[in-house]
């Protein structure tokens, strides 16, 4: 299909309408879905550092490090108090 204007072309037969409506709403989806790619792939970045940050703490602070003062010892039953 050839046309003779610029008009002719956007008005594509009479189907211009319809025709740019579809481009439209195609391109600000597409747009839509690449925002949000961007947003989720940011707050999994954000929850993979915070989870990374928080085990490593864990693990320094493993109970075997700790000393006596810290954790101390029930007598009657021979294990460490939890008060917390």
């Amino acid at each position: 299909m050839t046309f003779a204007s610029l008009n002719e072309f956007f008005a594509m037969g009479g189907h211009g309408l319809y025709v740019w409506a579809a481009w439209g709403v195609t391109a600000l989806l597409m747009l839509g879905i690449l925002l949000h790619a961007r947003l989720e792939r940011r707050q999994l970045i954000k929850v993979v550092k915070r989870r990374m940050r928080r085990e490593k703490a864990q693990r320094t602070a493993s109970p075997y490090s700790a000393t006596p003062a810290q954790n101390p010892v029930n007598s009657a039953q021979g294990d460490v108090r939890n008060d917390a």
